[in-house]
């Protein structure tokens, strides 16, 4: 029998080039999980970073992941009062094509952006600007709508801020693709974003249709004023492109398992052969029912290899030179479609003679099915003569195998 074992994740790693443009991977993973078998997504694998590895309490509770990128959003003037500040990501599904690298079979990924962040620094303390003594009261005053931890419309409040004289470190979500604005009450002379932090969600392919492997693509984002990641209309990224380069990972499992002997099988007739022994009354049937189990989480196809002079049946031959033939009927458990569209496909198999695709509706996992082995009443007739006594045998492969 052949085992097949199938993959799928995606990696994680960010570099900044020289031409001002960012990368970073974002890594997904598939593997079959016994204890869950109807849960049939892929698992985020890329580390959080920034909010989600701060505060990963408020990530959890959100189903969020975040990324924190060394990318500075400096302003390029003065904001006097009054001045409105608008930070405007892409919240909107976005769909890219991934590719197996191996089938070359494509697939759709789509990703948004849920949250936006950074940690932004003053030209001077927020109190000294707005001429108070006290570092919250400053931050507070500094805006028309209190501090950066109070998102403005439709961004949403995340639950969390944390701040310094001159710094101030916020989060907010994202439901909607718009403008959220904070308006200045005072003079700024500068201040910068020192980093973009982000968080998305995706949206994946059932993997129980996909092939194992690895799967990339990549989604480009503009960086910057009227770009997809705008964080102010005179605040000016050091990186003016952002690429997210997506790797999922199919893990996909496919076993045989046989319960102990279950490769060596004896046929003869129902009760054994005593009757025959002693009656000379020949069996109707001569047959044996061979249990295996399957953990399968893709598609596969089966075929079956023996000695055979072509169709269903398999030749089993004796020293003596006499031989009979055998027929082989399959039966896949219940949770697998077999050919035509049925689940818990029964069918005989034929020598050389693919069948398939067999599709997992979920995850199966040593679920028993069967091998029903058999000699027609024909040959029955034929073989069972008085006083003879014989011992006939043959291999019969049974393969399953994966690429389908």
């Amino acid at each position: 029998m052949k085992k097949t074992t199938c993959w799928l994740g995606l990696l994680a790693a960010l570099s900044a080039s020289p031409a001002g443009a960012a990368n970073q991977e974002i890594r997904a993973l598939f593997q079959p999980d016994p204890a869950h078998p109807n849960k049939n997504v892929f698992i985020n694998q890329t580390p959080n970073s920034g909010y989600c590895a701060v505060w990963p309490d408020q990530c959890v509770d959100n189903q969020m992941f975040s990324i924190e990128l060394p990318i500075r959003f400096t302003s390029s003037r003065f904001m006097t009062a009054g001045f409105p500040l608008s930070l405007k990501v892409p919240a909107n599904w976005r769909p890219l094509t991934v590719t197996n690298r191996d089938t070359l079979e494509t697939e759709t990924v789509e990703v948004r952006v849920i949250g936006i962040g950074s940690d932004f620094v003053l030209s001077d303390t927020a109190a000294n600007l707005v001429g108070v003594s006290d570092i919250l009261e400053g931050h507070q005053k500094l805006w028309t709508t209190s501090s950066w931890v109070y998102a403005p419309a439709p961004c949403q409040y995340s639950g969390v801020g944390a701040y310094t004289p001159s710094t101030y470190r916020f989060f907010w979500k994202t439901p909607v693709e718009a403008s959220c604005t904070k308006v200045t009450a005072f003079l700024i002379p500068g201040m910068a974003f020192r980093t973009m932090d982000f968080a998305y969600e995706l949206r994946t392919p059932n993997p129980l249709g996909m092939s194992s492997g690895l799967y990339t693509g990549s989604l480009s984002y503009t960086l910057g004023p009227g770009g997809d990641f705008d964080l102010g209309m005179q605040m000016y990224p050091d990186d003016s492109n952002l690429t997210l380069d997506f790797v999922l990972d199919v893990q996909h499992t496919l076993k045989v398992d046989l319960p102990p002997g279950g490769n060596k099988v004896t046929l003869e007739p129902a009760g054994g052969w005593q009757s025959w022994l002693d009656s000379g009354r020949k069996p109707t049937k001569i047959f044996r029912d061979q249990p295996y189990f399957l953990s399968a989480s893709s598609r596969f196809k089966i075929q079956m290899t023996c000695d055979s002079l072509g169709g269903e049946e398999c030749n089993l031959r004796s020293p003596t030179g006499r031989s009979t033939k055998a027929t082989v009927k399959l039966s896949v458990p219940g949770g697998i479609v077999g050919p035509g569209g049925g689940d818990g496909w029964t069918g005989t198999l034929r020598h050389n003679l693919w069948i398939g695709p067999f599709q997992p509706t979920h995850y199966v996992d040593r679920k028993p099915g069967n091998l029903h082995f058999s000699i027609s009443q024909r040959d029955i007739e034929f073989l069972l003569r008085p006083g003879v006594n014989d011992t006939l045998t043959g291999r019969i492969t049974i393969i399953w195998d994966s690429e389908v």
